[in-house]
């Protein structure tokens, strides 16, 4: 049971960094320039014994153009609606603004709880001037600074009837599974129950290839800002969701450039949120323009999101209007010249715009999480080992030496990590681990996945026993 709050005001008066305090860690992207929140972004939050879902939202500024302005305000809309009280934040060092007044004129209509935020008043010389904020219509503001976490009590003060309101509402509909659990008081964790965890999974790509599009598609909701204009997104916004009865953490991420490109402080910034999203992601979507499909780019995001071990899967947007023939055989050259680490991995033509292909899309997310997920079973892999040793053993190794793989063992998963035990690992050529690898990843169709084989120096634990 959480209480939903949504963040308002106009743009660069404190929002996102009231948003980080409560949540309590660096989540929205804060910069000096205004307008620099463009989606609404939620995170739970606990503020002393209440638990709260935090709504972060854009900017309010008047626009009757459809400009990115007007859908920046829808968005801001759909939270308010979706809140159950709005904290209205107001810059309390230059007073009230002919915004500010217009917005909470917009507000009242809109029928929500309103507790008023005098923000960045670190000093008496600002509470001196709250009294022209009782025009607002929102009562006595309450004097705070989101930077300096001064007004807190004060908050939880004006918040707390509206939780225990909400409290009331919820207990009746609380019908939470009992957990099963051992002898010994610890969670028993079955199979079935594994595969129930929440996927995390990031769509990545460059700017402007439908990012955001396949996110309003895939949740079949207007929930992410789109527009033609490149580097609509700016910050990495997280989207609880189920699909299939599966639970799903879908992130949509801002487009990465070229790092050469990239010179201001802002892009910066929301290239670093991408990065932190999709390294900390399961899955990884790679979302391709069909026009062009795997340029520098791509690859340079594709062998990012490997080396981080995260599974991939390449979506090919704009397929509706593509030039299918020439983009498959792009594609495919692309894939086995360019990326050969990511043998196998899945591709997929979606159309983010016309809703297409999105279940296929979503199958080869399950297939490689579950991959990513692998174990193999002992017998198996010993198998395999020894035949792969008989079919083509170890050639002689960088030192002359002759090179005696003797077992193989599988280290973990997410991803798959293998150590193989050797009497010369030092000596074992690239070229050799690499056919291992791939010999791996084609015997238990493990493609889109990264591997780690590491080769180590020992004996056989088991050699001398009877």
């Amino acid at each position: 049971m959480s209480l939903k709050i949504a963040i308002i005001g106009r743009p660069n008066v404190g929002k996102s960094t009231l948003f980080n305090r409560l949540v309590g860690r660096k989540v929205a992207i804060v910069h000096d320039k205004p307008g620099v929140t463009r989606d609404r972004r939620e995170a739970p939050a606990k503020l002393r014994n209440m638990n709260l879902l935090i709504i972060d939202t854009a900017g309010y500024e008047y626009s009757k153009e459809d400009s990115i302005e007007k859908r920046m305000w829808e968005q801001t809309k759909k939270a308010i609606n979706d809140a159950d009280v709005c904290l209205f934040l107001y810059d309390a060092r230059d007073g009230l603004q002919p915004y500010d007044e217009h917005f909470a004129q917009l507000l009242r209509q809109m029928h929500k709880p309103v507790i008023l935020l005098a923000n960045k008043c670190e000093g008496k010389v600002f509470e001196d001037g709250l009294g022209e904020a009782y025009k607002l219509g929102f009562g006595q503001p309450i004097p705070f600074s989101a930077e300096h976490n001064l007004g807190m009590l004060d908050l939880y003060d004006a918040l707390l009837p509206h939780y225990e309101k909400i409290k009331e509402k919820q207990a009746s509909q609380d019908v939470s599974a009992p957990i099963n659990q051992n002898d010994d008081g610890s969670e028993e964790i079955s199979e079935e129950a594994w595969k129930k965890r929440t996927i995390q999974l990031a769509i990545v790509g460059r700017p402007n290839v439908g990012k955001s599009t396949l996110v309003n598609a895939l949740l079949k909701d207007d929930r992410m800002l789109t527009g033609p204009e490149a580097g609509v997104t700016r910050d990495a916004i997280s989207n609880a969701w189920e699909y299939q009865g599966r639970k799903i953490n879908l992130v949509d991420t801002a487009g990465l450039r070229k790092q050469a490109r990239v010179a201001d402080s802002l892009e910066k910034m929301s290239a670093a949120s991408t990065k932190r999203a999709a390294f900390l992601a399961q899955v990884v979507v790679l979302v391709l323009d069909a026009d062009a499909v795997l340029d520098k780019q791509d690859l340079t995001i594709a062998r990012q999101v490997l080396d981080e071990g995260r599974a991939l899967v390449i979506a090919v947007n704009k397929w509706d209007i593509a030039n299918r023939k020439q983009a498959l055989e792009q594609l495919n050259y692309k894939l086995k010249t360019s990326l050969a680490q990511a043998e196998g991995v899945p591709t997929v033509t979606v159309s983010a715009l016309k809703s297409e292909g999105l279940d296929k899309l979503m199958r080869a997310v399950f297939k490689v999480y579950d991959r990513w997920n692998l174990r193999i079973p002992t017998a198996p892999l010993n198998k395999w080992f020894a035949d792969v040793l008989d079919s083509n053993p170890p050639p002689l190794g960088k030192n002359n030496r002759r090179i005696k793989l003797r077992y193989i063992t599988q280290a973990k998963t997410r991803p798959p990590a293998f150590f193989i035990f050797s009497s010369n690992p030092e000596g074992l050529p690239d070229a050799y681990l690499r056919y291992l690898i791939n010999n791996l990843r084609e015997t238990f169709d493990m493609g889109g996945i990264p591997i780690r084989i590491t080769v180590r120096k020992g004996n056989n634990p088991y050699q001398d026993k009877k």
